[in-house]
């Protein structure tokens, strides 16, 4: 039988998505999501639900609706309660998967039905350059590789030469045979989790921090712990107490997602001495870094510690340019792109071609891309800001350095409040997705790239 789960309120709420349809009763249309739950393995048996009053709180229902679709889950034999010990997952034979899935990417899939306005997610449009750049593909070197079988493993090499070119001119050296393209920056995360984590290692991440990782590691099997982020980045007084005794850290020092903070100079070589003198295994994921909305630029990779292996950085394409674009890479030391080159071959062979193509025409662009990109968020990002101090005085947020998002403090219960945008057409994300103890509860994290009307109007169901 599958490990026995508390599930977070917050964390089920997200699960459930878009869960209210016409003509179908409250009750039972929260029994019906729950039980495709159930039936996806995504609550497994054993699992333990939220009791009645939290899940209500986090999906702005009453008390008597989560109790009658309990009931009639209990009813149909997909769910034991007892007096005392609360609710749990029954499936019987079949059940497999060992941990309750918390779905913090859930915004990349489909919901139950349409919403009017998805702002769960940062992600952003493409640039103008992205559409030349297709159209302009040189077929001449296209014929090249449709003479061959066009699995390149650890990515084209012209793109591993732009890429680590890139990296040089940033100040840290790069040859291309450092580098290993992967099919999006996610794949980087999720290759370095299960390649380099073992379970029950402890891996430390940062609070709040970039769901997708947090994600990645819990799947591998690691046991999460928290490194506070402040005004000025990561808490590196709390990381120096807890570094001797972890497998591994993973951060964003340059345009940090939720926050979009980016560490100043000192405190990106503190970092590096202390995993240094710690021998910490180290990740950093520059996937935001290229969207600068101060004027302090783009900001360098973190200085190398004494053992230059100790690092592996992680990038992408998709910020900057496109999302469609699924072009990421992993930065590191020949032996650790050998290993994670043979773990990302087991897993899709190896990236699409015509984006690899289209990714290295556009990077040697990237200076232009970044300053269009630049100008366009610093614009949005000013309109935010007038509407929420209109609309929303009492919330708080510190300006970010980079990024496309702010992270808000509401001053109330975030998730609840998410809870009632859904069920109003508007899907945002509160920040227990971000925490890997399902804190930060009072904060969202709300995109600010869409356009001043879109924003508005999210920002007025949100109450």
């Amino acid at each position: 039988m599958a490990r026995a789960e508390h599930v977070d309120s917050a964390a089920l709420a997200r699960l459930i998505g878009g869960w209210r349809t016409e003509d179908v009763p409250l009750p039972h249309a929260l029994a019906g999501a729950l039980a495709e739950l159930i039936a996806g393995n995504v609550l497994v048996e054993g699992a333990a639900l939220p009791p009645q009053r939290a899940l209500a709180a986090a999906l702005g229902v009453s008390r008597g609706t989560v109790a009658e679709a309990y009931a009639e889950l209990a009813a149909q034999g997909r769910l034991t309660s007892r007096q005392g010990s609360g609710s749990r997952v029954r499936r019987g034979r079949g059940a497999g998967g060992d941990h309750v899935v918390e779905g913090r990417l859930a915004s990349f899939g489909r919901t139950r039905r349409p919403v009017e306005l998805d702002l769960s997610s940062g992600a952003l449009p493409a640039l103008s350059l992205v559409r030349d750049a297709v159209s302009a593909v040189d077929l001449r070197e296209l014929d090249v590789y449709l003479a061959d079988d066009g699995y390149y493993a650890a990515g084209l090499p012209r793109l591993r030469t732009v890429v680590a070119e890139q990296y040089t001119v940033q100040g840290l050296p790069t040859a291309p045979d450092q580098i290993l393209v992967t099919s999006g920056s996610q794949q980087a995360v999720w290759l370095c989790a299960s390649s380099l984590v073992a379970p029950g290692d402890e891996v430390l991440v940062e609070e709040p921090g970039y769901r997708g990782a947090i994600e990645a590691f819990r799947t591998a099997g690691a046991r999460l712990t928290g490194v506070p982020v402040r005004q000025d980045g990561l808490d590196l007084d709390h990381l120096e107490r807890v570094a001797h005794r972890a497998a591994l850290l993973y951060c964003q020092p340059a345009a940090h997602n939720p926050t979009g903070i980016s560490w100043p100079a000192a405190g990106r070589e503190r970092l590096s001495e202390i995993v240094g003198r710690h021998g910490v295994l180290t990740i950093e994921d520059r996937s935001c870094a290229d969207l600068v909305l101060d004027d302090r630029g783009v900001r360098p990779p973190l200085p190398e510690p004494a053992d230059p292996g100790s690092v592996v950085r992680i990038g992408t394409a998709s910020k900057l340019l496109w999302g469609g674009l699924r072009v990421g890479w992993i930065r590191a030391e020949r032996p650790m792109i050998t290993r994670l080159t043979q773990a990302k071959a087991a897993l899709d062979l190896a990236a699409p071609v015509l984006d690899q193509m289209v990714t290295a025409e556009l990077l040697a662009q990237a200076d232009r891309a970044r300053r269009e990109r630049t100008r366009r968020l610093r614009a949005h990002l000013a309109e935010a800001a007038a509407v929420l101090a209109e609309r929303r005085p009492a919330w708080r947020w510190t300006p970010p350095h980079g990024g496309t998002a702010l992270w808000i403090d509401t001053g109330t219960d975030a998730v609840a409040l998410a809870g009632r945008a859904r069920e109003r057409g508007v899907l945002v994300t509160a920040g227990p997705a971000f925490s890997p103890s399902n804190a930060q509860r009072s904060r969202l994290r709300l995109p600010f790239w869409r356009p001043v009307e879109q924003f508005a109007h999210a920002v007025e169901l949100l109450e």
